[in-house]
């Protein structure tokens, strides 16, 4: 995996404390030594290790049950840092499972770097390294880690044909050619990538389904729907591939707030338009290039494979556009019906009545979050439970109202451009 690749997304998109991001990992080998390194430049979150979270549990470690001793730990200057970890590192080392000839060798730390604490609102890129002695005649070697630990980049140095690859939290890794030739063809590559782009919109891109839902809501015709879709996927097809290629280089903290921007513009637009006016593809189409340095930052947690750099990036755009479409006709199915009362005048009581059982049930989960700490993630789910709302009062109100436009279409842009207008606002001030 390249590098330079990995560096460059790193200053694309500054990664906040609390977002939870695989650990970049080099495997060397040297004689009857094995040596795993950290990446210096991505660094990892070793706070999160020390206190316990599960990575694999939650997206964000605000929602974690130790998120405020992990706080804590956040803020401690190095050396006190330092002392947490060595104490703990007997716990983590019996958690890395290394085999090799048929045995499994405990690692042993070699070296541990750590930033002092500074901006708190960014992850604190701290660096370790361990090693393994290798049995006799070792040929091929298996690594993985616990499953709290979250996922893990392989990525094989010093040898042909490397292996490369991502790991889920609680994966092994297939055997590894110790002598290398272990790397995977372009259509392997291309198959492991196309679910990491689909994960990035369902369930991780929140943002990117409100845009696409911003665009769904504008109207009940394909045409412009189609054209938006189109002008949205070709743009952001653009400046992924620019940005991989290291020729686009735009700040995360740029970057973001303007596709929340984007989101209230489009959402906005709805309420006073019925129809794709003349101008609103091409907006589309530039929106669609923030957006596409958003999904870019996204390859930083995983860089692409030097060796099937194009068919990785390929993968993972098909996985977004996958992700999309099923945003696109879930929104569909959840529509159709108040979009049929609209044309029918007619009312329907357990259709009604269904909407209102999704949205007494997406409440129970919002009550036992009422104290999480952090809003933002609070807020999307109060948006869908008076969606759903909106639903089931369309369904029952259709002879009296237009309903889907004025019970489901405009109610619906107006939650989604109050989400994203606090987005923006909290990734410009908080």
């Amino acid at each position: 995996m390249s590098s330079a690749v990995v560096l460059w997304f790193t200053m694309v998109s500054l990664v906040a404390a609390h977002e939870v991001v695989p650990t970049v990992i080099d495997m060397e080998r040297d004689g009857n030594v094995l040596s795993f390194h950290v990446d210096e430049g991505l660094g990892t979150n070793i706070e999160s290790f020390v206190v316990g979270i599960d990575l694999t549990e939650v997206e964000d470690t605000d929602v974690a049950a130790q998120a405020a001793e992990y706080d804590v730990l956040r803020a401690l200057p190095a050396a006190d840092l330092e002392a947490q970890f060595r104490a703990f590192w007997p716990e983590m080392a019996s958690r890395i499972t290394i085999t090799a000839g048929g045995e499994t060798i405990t690692p042993e730390l070699l070296s541990l770097t750590i930033p002092e604490p500074g901006n708190l609102e960014v992850l604190r890129p701290s660096t370790f390294s361990f090693s393994a002695t290798l049995p006799d005649g070792a040929e091929e070697v298996q690594v993985g880690w616990d499953r709290a630990f979250g996922g893990l980049v392989l990525r094989q140095q010093g040898v042909d044909l490397p292996y490369d690859g991502f790991l889920t939290g609680g994966e092994m890794s297939p055997a590894i050619a110790l002598a290398g030739g272990s790397q995977k063809g372009g259509w392997a590559t291309f198959f492991d990538y196309i679910p990491t782009g689909f994960d990035h919109i369902v369930p991780k891109g929140l943002d990117h389904i409100l845009f696409v839902l911003g665009l769904f809501f504008l109207s009940t015709q394909m045409r412009p729907l189609l054209l938006q879709i189109t002008a949205f996927t070709l743009a952001h097809t653009i400046t992924l591939a620019l940005a991989a290629a290291e020729i686009v280089n735009v700040p995360g903290s740029i970057v973001e707030p303007l596709i929340a921007l984007s989101i209230v513009y489009v959402a906005v637009e709805n309420l006073y338009t019925t129809g794709l006016s003349k101008w609103r593809p091409f907006i589309i189409f530039g929106f669609g290039l923030l957006h596409g340095l958003g999904f870019a930052s996204v390859l930083a947690e995983f860089g692409l494979p030097e060796g099937s750099y194009l068919p990785a990036l390929i993968g993972f755009n098909i996985g977004v556009e996958i992700g999309q479409l099923a945003v696109i006709a879930v929104a569909f199915m959840c529509v159709r019906e108040a979009i049929r009362y609209d044309n029918t005048d007619q009312a329907s009581r357990p259709v009604s009545m269904l909407f209102l059982g999704l949205m007494l049930f997406s409440l129970s989960l919002i009550i036992p979050l009422q104290n999480m700490p952090n809003l933002g993630d609070l807020i999307p789910l109060i948006a869908i439970v008076a969606i759903l709302f909106g639903f089931s009062a369309a369904a029952i109100a259709a002879p009296r109202y237009d309903n889907y436009r004025d019970m489901v279409a405009m109610p619906a842009s107006i939650l989604i451009a109050v989400v994203a207008a606090y987005w923006c606002i909290e990734r410009v001030f908080l």
